[in-house]
């Protein structure tokens, strides 16, 4: 899954939020992943928006993540 934006981040957390918390970290752990590949690579081009989209995406997953693992 090719998380493109916050907007993007948090509906595809409400379609996985039906699925056990086990799968919804497996999928969350995924999409950081990816994230954290984008960045990188943002970082690398010195493309300031997508690294501040892609840090932005990455706070609202790790948060998600947190959650299921306090629940």
């Amino acid at each position: 899954m090719n998380i493109n934006n916050e907007d993007h981040a948090r509906q595809t957390i409400a379609l996985w939020q039906t699925d056990p918390a086990k799968a919804q970290l497996k999928n969350l752990r995924l999409a950081l992943e990816s994230l954290e590949l984008s960045q990188m690579y943002y970082e690398q081009k010195g493309n300031e928006p997508g690294m501040a989209r892609a840090t932005a995406c990455l706070t609202i997953i790790t948060a998600r993540i947190s959650e299921i693992e306090t629940e």
